[in-house]
């Protein structure tokens, strides 16, 4: 996907579908060893190729969800092709989505931080009284 342009609306309602079939998917078809979520879809101008992104729970356990969601690819490519009424059916990637990643661990330092302000803020309280 380019970087300076943004995604068109048929990208983003295609790249949707997509989510909501590689989801169903991966839920049915995982062994249940990990619980694998995709998080995200991202899909080519040209509709040629599409990026699943996914995280696995426990997360020690995401480079063999990682090996399995590959490794599954042409099936989920013939799940889509039988569920989306289109011409061209993409040829898939799959990545871990370091940006959830990133958000979960900034969301956690935020609750931290929150929680270490509210006990000074008591702290400073009780010094007061």
């Amino acid at each position: 996907m380019e970087i300076n342009k943004a995604p068109s609306k048929r990208q983003i309602q295609f790249a949707l579908e997509i989510l909501a079939i590689a989801q169903d998917f991966f839920q049915r078809e995982s062994s249940g060893a990990s619980l694998i979520t995709v998080t995200r879809a991202e899909v080519s101008p040209d509709m040629q190729h599409a990026t699943i992104f996914i995280t696995a729970i426990p997360e020690e356990k995401e480079p063999a969800a990682l090996d399995f969601a590959k490794r599954m690819r042409s099936e989920l490519r013939h799940t889509v092709m039988k569920r989306l009424p289109v011409k061209v059916i993409p040829f898939f990637e799959v990545e871990i989505d370091y940006g959830e990643k990133n958000r979960q661990h900034v969301d956690s330092l935020l609750r931290k931080d929150k929680i270490a302000n509210e006990e000074y803020q008591k702290k400073l309280q009780e010094k007061e009284l």
